[in-house]
């Protein structure tokens, strides 16, 4: 029975125990409403006394109380029928051309189309006063002012009546990326304000703005100023360069106390998504080295921490969380245009930070703290692959992966044994195609001692990655054991059986260099998976797959004692490879039998 059944049986048995008490109430009313006319009636005659005759005891009819239940038989409660709910029908979108034929679309076009045409004949005759030398610096800048401060002033005049708020929003837009522009040109175009004053102007300008659209409770008004600074800011600094990174950081920074009283999500897409861009193009153009780097490290931590802040208050905000992903993109590409000395600790700075905020996710609701944790792996990786070359680096991302693992135990987080995972795959693919090669493990060659030694610490890396990854899966409860999760462990039994072999075989070239600790390593290369199929045959006499895994592991051995070794190996390796299997599969058996024959 179901819970929607139990309670409509429930109020089923509810209503009928108000029907009867509706009946009682009406028997106590007609009692109470026959009693004085009792009282009324004449005495009857009086008759001659009898002897008292025993009668069962009772009360008068005008006193006899009513029956404590109606006389009705039990009904089961009855089923009301509810009707299912009609499927969510969404609410029909307006098309571009239904939104253009309502009244007043016209004018709101018109007025918007000329503050765009405004603001871009403002820039052009800054531009052209200075290649034609109209003016002085300061005049140029003067006019520059008053006509933005008239355009602003002419829209808060506009917006004191309902009927021309549409002028007053575009009057009032176009003048403060005036004023804005204004600043961007005092500053890098005519050099008259030092840069560390126009950038102070610009923050206020930007800051004005925004606060006039809080007040007019209007987000396009806010998006429309700062997409308007941003875009024609290129064309006041002639070009993307650090120094358009700083004005459009300003522009971003305005938007911070705007972004903790207002939910527009809109404004931290305009304001985020430009300052990335300007720096991955300005160090694209390389411009300058050190001062592409100090901007794009501004503009991924001013990036990360606006959108952290937007996600406090709205979790998993898609804009914020793009603001977040992206952060880490200028820091990276400044890394990939510097020297090895300079692009190590920009990757690794970048990576920490963004570690940081994974490390206190619960901080962040939502995915954020994922995500950072994403991105930042993402520059650690960078800044491993950048340091290291040769075993080295192979090695490093392995021993990454093992202590990803490892604290994917610790702190029972899934995201990290996937990166653990990542890691591992990336630094076992360089380490089987660079280091511990198919050809080092079949062929023989004459190798330095240097090379044998680091192939030696990736097979043991390997190995050791190998065998974390399944136990710290399990762990987790992400996988389960051998005989629900069969083909995952047959790949990580091949990983670690892959640098099992290339323990064994780059100790024993280590050990007795030459052929001779080549076919040495080989025979006990053989020897060892006899081995490890006899200790998976006997802890896995009640589990299927793990003798299923002995079984094939057995047969991978005589197939390398065939294909491999009988034509390989020579005179004692050979024999001691055959002997040693030989005699290892003997005891297995005679073992697994016994095992088998006393269960």
């Amino acid at each position: 029975m179901t819970t929607e059944d139990v309670l409509l049986r429930l109020a089923g048995e509810i209503d009928d125990l108000g029907r009867r008490l509706a009946v009682v109430g009406s028997e106590l009313r007609t009692v109470r409403a026959d009693q004085p006319q009792q009282a009324e009636q004449p005495k009857p005659a009086e008759q001659p006394q009898q002897p008292p005759q025993p009668q069962p005891w009772s009360l008068p009819p005008q006193q006899q109380m009513p029956p404590p239940w109606p006389p009705h038989p039990w009904q089961p409660p009855r089923q009301y029928y509810v009707p299912p709910q009609a499927p969510y029908q969404p609410v029909p979108r307006q098309t571009l051309g239904e939104k253009l034929g309502k009244e007043g679309a016209g004018s709101r076009v018109l007025a918007w189309v000329g503050g765009a045409v405004t603001l871009l004949g403002v820039v052009l005759l800054l531009v052209l006063a200075v290649q034609r030398g109209w003016l002085g610096p300061l005049p140029r800048v003067l006019v520059g002012a008053a006509f933005g401060l008239a355009l602003t002033g002419a829209g808060v005049w506009l917006h004191r009546k309902p009927a021309g708020r549409t002028g007053a929003f575009a009057l009032a837009w176009t003048g403060i990326a005036t004023l804005y522009l204004d600043a961007v040109a005092a500053t890098s175009l005519y050099d008259f304000l030092p840069v560390l004053a126009g950038l102070a102007v610009g923050l206020a300008v930007a800051a004005g703005g925004l606060l006039v659209a809080v007040r007019w409770e209007s987000p396009l008004l806010a998006s429309v100023v700062v997409v308007g600074c941003v875009v024609c800011a290129p064309m006041i600094t002639r070009g993307f360069t650090p120094e358009l990174v700083a004005f459009l950081l300003m522009v971003q920074l305005a938007t911070a106390p705007v972004q903790l009283r207002r939910d527009w999500s809109s404004l931290t897409l305009a304001a985020g998504v430009p300052p990335l861009l300007a720096s991955v193009i300005s160090s694209a153009v390389a411009h300058d080295g050190r001062q592409n780097t100090v901007a794009a490290l501004g503009a991924g931590v001013i990036g990360i921490a606006l959108a952290l802040i937007v996600l406090r208050r709205r979790e998993n905000d898609p804009a914020a969380l793009a603001v977040l992903a992206t952060s880490v993109v200028p820091a990276l590409v400044a890394a990939l245009l510097l020297p090895k000395a300079q692009a190590v600790p920009v990757a690794a700075g970048a990576g920490v930070v963004l570690l940081a905020v994974w490390a206190t996710r619960r901080w962040w609701p939502g995915i954020a703290g994922q995500l950072a944790g994403l991105a930042g792996l993402l520059a650690i990786l960078q800044a491993t692959v950048t340091q290291f070359d040769g075993p080295a680096r192979a090695a490093v991302l392995l021993g990454e992966a093992l202590l990803l693992a490892v604290a994917a135990v610790g702190g029972r987080n899934k995201f990290a044994l996937a990166a653990a995972l990542g890691f591992a795959t990336i630094g076992g693919l360089i380490g089987v195609f660079f280091d511990v090669t198919p050809a080092l493990l079949m062929v023989y060659r004459i190798r330095p001692a240097a090379d044998v030694a680091g192939a030696l610490a990736v097979a043991l890396l390997l190995l050791a990655v190998s065998v974390a990854l399944p136990w710290a899966a399990v762990r987790l409860a992400v996988f389960r054991g051998p005989a629900d999760d069969l083909p995952i462990w047959l790949v990580a039994g091949v990983s670690a059986l892959y640098g099992a072999a290339g323990v064994v075989l780059c100790g024993s070239l280590l050990a007795v260099p030459g052929r001779t600790g080549f076919l040495l390593g080989h025979a006990l290369i053989t020897v060892s998976w006899t081995i490890a199929a006899l200790v998976l045959l006997l802890r896995g006499i009640d589990v299927v797959a793990l003798r299923v895994i002995g079984l094939v592991l057995v047969g991978a051995a005589v197939l390398k004692l065939v294909l491999f070794d009988l034509a390989t190996l020579d005179g004692l390796a050979r024999v001691g490879a055959f002997l040693g299997a030989g005699l290892v599969l003997l005891a297995a058996g005679t073992r697994y039998a016994r095992l088998v024959a006393s269960r």
